[in-house]
């Protein structure tokens, strides 16, 4: 499309002076980080991000297109939008095959989560059903929009997982021009680099800086493994005291119970 960037998809760029060097874009999660991440949920990896001062990670306003649907996780691949221009955003050069839009869809590597930043707008659509099933297809984790969707429940049928702030019925060309891919974006109030790993689920989307994903989800699965212990001391009438959070004596008791294989879970 005329006027549009091509994007080289660079290395993200270190936030500041003595930052960790990032780890290459798109590299794959290894399944042991992603079985934790999604055993662990957004919120509880959300806590384990705050140990490390890191609190803008929920994604606001962005919502599941499916409640109770399969959960969400992988490096993000980023697309970027700005209001649409008439004579830039026709639908002869949404056709082309170097609109970004269409070039997101294809180039997203599979196991990754494509991230749009569409300035929070719903006056167009970030993305219709036939994208999402051409993602589905090439083994993409998930989609997530600080916008909406068009033909929301065809892309239900599609079984990606997708997030979104609601419905976006009008075609994009009417109010998005894509301008970049895979360059830091901002989705949902979150600053997002590509590589990041993202995470969605009915709580919502976090976003975790590559160079702490293993550690957080480690720590993530931990903690959500001894929410289970607590749970079940609660039902039993326990007091939150003592209990939650855990104290040296109750994560003691946690050991046991976990060497004792879990007993009470069903």
């Amino acid at each position: 499309m005329s006027g549009e960037k091509r994007a080289d998809r660079p290395e993200p760029t270190p936030a500041a002076p003595g930052a960790p060097l990032p780890q290459p874009v798109h590299e794959p999660l290894s399944p042991t980080v992603r079985e934790q991440l999604v055993r662990a949920g957004s919120s509880t990896v959300a806590n384990m991000l705050l140990r490390h001062g890191l609190r803008n990670v929920l994604m606001a306003g962005v919502r599941p297109l499916v409640a109770g649907g399969a959960p969400m996780v992988g490096p993000a691949s980023t697309l970027r939008f700005i209001p649409a221009r008439e004579d830039l955003d026709t639908l002869a050069n949404y056709a082309s095959s170097e609109n970004l839009h269409r070039r997101a869809i294809e180039e997203c590597p599979p196991g990754a989560v494509l991230v749009i930043d569409a300035g929070g707008s719903r006056a167009g659509a970030s993305m219709g059903d036939m994208m999402a099933a051409r993602l589905q297809r090439r083994g993409v984790s998930g989609a997530v929009t600080d916008g909406g969707y068009r033909d929301s429940g065809a892309i239900a049928g599609t079984g990606l997982p997708c997030f979104h702030r609601g419905n976006a019925p009008a075609a994009t060309p009417i109010a998005l021009h894509p301008v970049a891919l895979d360059e830091p974006v901002g989705c949902g109030g979150v600053a997002v680099y590509p590589g990041d790993v993202v995470l969605g689920d009915d709580d919502g989307v976090a976003v975790i800086p590559r160079h702490l994903a293993a550690e957080v989800a480690a720590l993530a699965a931990d903690a959500a493994s001894y929410e289970e212990f607590a749970a079940l001391e609660i039902r039993r009438g326990r007091s939150l005291f003592g209990l939650f959070p855990a104290t040296l004596e109750s994560r003691q008791e946690y050991d046991t119970w976990v060497a004792s294989s879990r007993p009470g879970l069903e």
